[in-house]
């Protein structure tokens, strides 16, 4: 287990948000991803502080309904849910277990679901393709 780390962070590190839900094993699992690589992460927890509908449209606009939102977890084809999105805005705000998570994000790019392979690249990237 790496030692705990501080709430500062310093320059050499990325700023790294994490949004999920705090019994979620893939929200636990991408938490850890970055800890073990000794990389503070925001962690929200969608229970406790739902996402914002701008956040929730922009997130929308960059990842699509098919890759943020499973066709099984909501019930309903993707492309029915593009259609009416103001009802999947307030779906997905009321029960955040539709989304597939965890959400991560670095900079501008963002991740729906497990995604380690990605994850390494942006550390990759970080640090000069050092890794």
């Amino acid at each position: 287990m790496p030692a705990p780390l501080g709430k500062t962070p310093t320059k050499k590190m990325p700023k790294i948000d994490v949004l999920g839900l705090e019994d979620s094993a893939a929200t636990r699992a991408a938490v850890r991803f970055f800890r073990e690589r000794r990389i503070v992460v925001r962690f929200v927890d969608l229970r406790k502080k739902p996402l914002e509908a701008a956040e929730l449209r922009l997130l929308l606009d960059r990842l699509g309904v098919a890759a943020l939102c499973g066709a099984a977890a909501t019930g309903a084809e993707p492309a029915d849910l593009a259609r009416d999105r103001g009802t999947l805005l307030a779906r997905v705000r009321a029960d955040p277990n539709l989304l597939r998570l965890p959400l991560v994000r670095y900079g501008d790019d963002l991740t729906a679901g497990p995604g380690e392979t990605i994850w390494r690249e942006w550390l990759a990237r970080r640090s000069g393709g050092a890794r």
